[in-house]
């Protein structure tokens, strides 16, 4: 049995050893945790979407939306070429939208969805019509909040300028699920994109009017 006096000795030195070998390894911590802050930054700026389409960072006329939807523009709702590189290890497809996070109806506006696109294709052709024409083999579009499949071009209200975000998400699945068909709703897409996704790359286009 100790002492009181020793087991007070004995306290005051484990915890003058422990006071001691925090400062050595507290550096060591943090140098590990940014290294991995590093890695996994350096890691989300190698996904990369862009658009040769586009003229001086907007649309062009021809991309913007068609006067017979009703909305006051007269594009020629042609679909920008998109491409793409660094996609995640791993993905297995892709899924792309668009989507205008401005506009006035308090849940934005979809204009554009792809899905299944496989994982060996790294760019949309432009001019894809909503038949799917163009497109890579197997992959398909679905609904937008115009109310059908295809591609909807960019109009904000006379006189605003809106940010309309293309998203390229990769996916850890081939497909999406079954229940995924060109009737799908942006949502359902949006649920299972976003339950499978290994990393996404965006496109952001500040459009006015």
């Amino acid at each position: 049995m100790r002492s009181a006096t020793a087991r007070r000795l004995y306290m005051v030195s484990a915890s003058d050893k422990r006071g001691q070998s925090m400062p050595k390894l507290f550096p060591t911590l943090v140098s590990v945790i940014a290294i991995l802050g590093s890695s996994s930054a350096v890691f989300a700026q190698s996904f990369t979407l862009s658009s040769p389409d586009l003229e001086g960072g907007k649309f062009k006329d021809q991309q913007l939306l068609s006067e017979p939807y009703g909305f006051g523009c007269s594009g020629g709702n042609v679909s920008p070429r998109l491409t793409w590189s660094g996609a995640p290890e791993g993905a297995k497809s892709f899924v792309l939208t668009m989507y205008d996070k401005d506009a006035p109806t308090g849940l934005g506006w979809v204009h554009w969805v792809v899905a299944n696109i496989p994982a060996d294709v790294n760019e949309l052709h432009s001019g894809i019509t909503a038949e799917g024409n163009r497109l890579p083999a197997g992959a398909f579009q679905t609904r937008t909040d115009f109310g059908s499949a295809g591609y909807g071009g960019a109009c904000p209200p006379q006189g605003s300028s809106h940010d309309y975000v293309i998203t390229l998400t990769a996916l850890k699945i081939e497909k999406l699920p079954d229940a995924i068909t060109q009737e799908a709703t942006p949502a359902l897409v949006g649920f299972f994109t976003r339950a499978n996704a290994l990393g996404e790359a965006t496109l952001t286009v500040n459009q006015g009017r």
